[in-house]
C-alpha cells in the first residue's frame, strides 16, 4: 500500500496536506488547553471560598468546645459559636460547588473546542487521502492483473483529453488504435492513467 504519489509535485501535495492537517488539529488541541487554563483560574475563588470557610468552621469549633468549659454559661456561650461555624462550612461548600461548576466548564468547553475543529479537519482531509490511497491499490493491482493494461488505456481515453497530446497518435486514431490491440498504444495509454493516479510506470 502505497500513501504517497510517486509523481513528485503531486506527492509534494500531499505532503503539504498532511502537514496542514496535523499543524491544524496541534492548533486546535494547543487552543483548547489554553483556553482550560484560562478558565480554570476562575476557580480560585472558590478554593480560597473553601480554605476559608474551612478554617473558620474549625476555629469556631474549637472555640465553641472551649468556651463549652466555662462553668454555668458554657453551654449558653456554645451554641452561637456551633452555628457560626455550620455558617462557615456552608461557605466552604459553596466554594467546593464553584470550583465542580468551573471544572465541569472547563472540560466541555475544552471537549468543544477539541471535537469541532478536529472532526472538520479530518471530514475535509482524510477522504480524499483515504480515496487516493485506495485508487492507488486498485489501479496498481489493475496494472497487474491479466488485461489490466488495456482497462488502464481505456481509462486514459474516457477521461480529459489533455493528457493524451503527448502519445503519437495513429492515422486512425487511439480509440481505434485500442480496439485493435495496438500495444503500443495501450502501453502508452496505461502509463497515462497510471500519471493521473499519482503512479509511476
Amino acid at each position: 500500500m502505497r500513501l504517497y504519489a510517486q509523481i513528485p509535485a503531486r506527492r509534494s501535495r500531499q505532503v503539504l496536506a498532511d502537514l496542514v492537517a496535523v499543524a491544524l488539529i496541534a492548533a486546535a488541541v494547543w487552543f483548547a488547553l489554553a483556553v482550560h487554563d484560562a478558565i480554570m483560574r476562575l476557580a480560585e475563588p472558590g478554593r480560597r471560598m473553601q480554605s476559608a470557610g474551612g478554617d473558620l468552621a474549625t476555629g469556631l469549633d474549637n472555640a465553641g468546645d472551649a468556651a463549652s468549659e466555662v462553668p454555668l454559661i458554657g453551654g449558653l456561650l456554645k451554641k452561637p459559636l456551633q452555628s457560626a461555624a455550620e455558617a462557615g462550612t456552608g461557605l466552604s461548600d459553596a466554594g467546593q460547588s464553584l470550583q465542580h461548576t468551573v471544572e465541569n466548564l472547563a472540560t466541555l468547553t475544552t471537549l468543544a473546542l477539541i471535537v469541532l475543529p478536529v472532526t472538520f479537519v479530518l471530514v475535509l482531509w482524510l477522504p480524499p487521502r483515504m480515496l487516493w490511497i485506495w485508487r492507488g491499490v486498485t489501479t496498481r493491482r489493475l496494472l497487474e492483473a491479466p488485461g489490466g493494461a488495456d482497462l488502464l488505456a481505456l481509462r486514459a481515453l474516457t477521461g480529459p483529453p489533455g493528457d493524451l497530446k503527448a502519445i503519437p497518435v495513429p492515422p486512425a486514431g487511439l480509440a481505434d488504435a485500442w480496439r485493435r490491440g495496438d500495444r503500443q498504444v495501450i502501453a502508452a495509454l496505461s502509463e497515462v492513467a497510471l500519471r493521473r493516479a499519482g503512479l509511476r510506470p
